[in-house]
């Protein structure tokens, strides 16, 4: 498993119960039944998303198929996409979702969004962020910087654009 994992692309939670179409008994017999495990409402689009061929990969990242993944040693995964934060609510289980998949496939740490993003400030986000954790800060403390810098910048001080991000589990240093 990798030390660390970002991946950058588009997030998808599908908040409403979706419906899917499944073929009855008879031909032409079709009718529609809810997806509503929300571990197959959150996702990643990789790949093939939209230029899938029948057959082939869709290009989607289900959370229940991350779940799978062994990330035994990863010590941190970067969500670097829309809304990857984003579940159903459990009560007393917490949140079903990309973030459950992650921990679950055994990732030690995870960045994620709360909502979505705007590309050119996220990616200025990440790319100080890299540089804290290349120089030994912790995982969360090197998020909280990167915050306060964007806060007093004349281009990022809403909001909208530093506050979306969010890590949990592990905040040590990747050298801890």
């Amino acid at each position: 498993a990798p030390q660390l994992l970002h991946i950058a692309t588009h997030g998808l939670f599908l908040e409403d119960t979706p419906r899917r179409e499944v073929v009855g008994e008879t031909p032409g017999d079709t009718y529609e039944v809810p997806i509503e495990n929300p571990l197959l409402r959150a996702m990643l689009a990789l790949e093939g998303f939209n230029t899938r061929s029948s057959g082939e990969e869709d290009g989607i990242l289900t959370a229940l198929e991350a779940a799978s993944l062994n990330l035994e040693g990863t010590q941190l995964v970067v969500l670097s996409a829309c809304e990857t934060g984003q579940g159903d609510v459990a009560n007393g289980e917490g949140v079903y979702g990309l973030r459950r998949a992650f921990a679950l496939a055994g990732a030690e740490s995870l960045m994620m969004s709360l909502w979505k993003v705007e590309d050119e400030g996220t990616q200025d986000l990440m790319v100080r962020y890299y540089e804290n954790l290349l120089e030994g800060v912790g995982r969360s403390e090197a998020l909280r910087q990167v915050q306060l810098e964007m806060i007093h910048s004349d281009d990022y001080a809403h909001p909208y654009y530093w506050a979306a991000f969010v890590l949990t589990g592990d905040w040590r240093s990747l050298e801890d």
